[in-house]
């Protein structure tokens, strides 16, 4: 079987949206007084979390069917991991809850736009659509400084600031394919 042979296609990046097609108002299928609730949730969780225990301003809350299935708020700091971004937090909840990690048919709301990291984390989750407060630009304006981060990933391995070498090509290529050798194969 060929490397991904058998998955279900990607949804492309709708340029337009910066997300996914299905990013329209009320785009989880829900009301917009629901969608204000939902979001008043992730405003609420990034509020208490940051006064109580430090956490960074940044929560986010996941929605299927209605109903919120996964929390999170940015522990960068406080866990002292990178990855602690809310969006992330929010999908390792959800899957948690859900005992999945494809995340179709729900809903993101976030404070604030999401960086690279948790977009890609957002489209390997399967995430339909996302609800946001603030954009990048406000997070920029409080002194984050997001363009190296965009430069980086939009940029060709070659030519990215961060020194990368290949090494081991065929080995890599060897565990690649006996993983499709396996009987429960599958990408994800």
């Amino acid at each position: 079987m060929a490397f991904g042979a058998g998955t279900a296609p990607r949804r492309p990046f709708d340029s337009a949206h910066r997300l996914f097609p299905a990013c329209r108002p009320a785009v989880g299928g829900h009301g917009v007084e629901d969608d204000k609730t939902f979001m008043a949730r992730a405003l609420e969780i990034a509020r208490d979390e940051m006064l109580g225990s430090g956490a960074a301003p940044f929560g986010a809350v996941i929605v299927r069917d209605g109903k919120i299935v996964g929390e999170g708020v940015n522990r960068v700091v406080t866990a002292h991991d990178p990855t602690s971004h809310g969006e992330v937090e929010a999908i390792r909840d959800a899957g948690r809850n859900l005992g999945t990690w494809d995340l179709s048919g729900c809903t993101l709301y976030t404070t604030c736009e999401p960086c690279e990291m948790c977009v890609a984390a957002m489209y390997w989750a399967k995430i339909d659509a996302m609800v946001y407060a603030c954009r990048l630009s406000d997070a920029e304006a409080i002194g984050f400084d997001l363009q190296p981060l965009t430069k980086l990933v939009r940029s060709d391995l070659a030519d990215r600031d961060l020194p990368a070498r290949q090494m081991m090509a065929d080995e890599g290529r060897a565990v690649l394919k006996l993983w499709t050798e396996q009987p429960d194969f599958g990408t994800f």
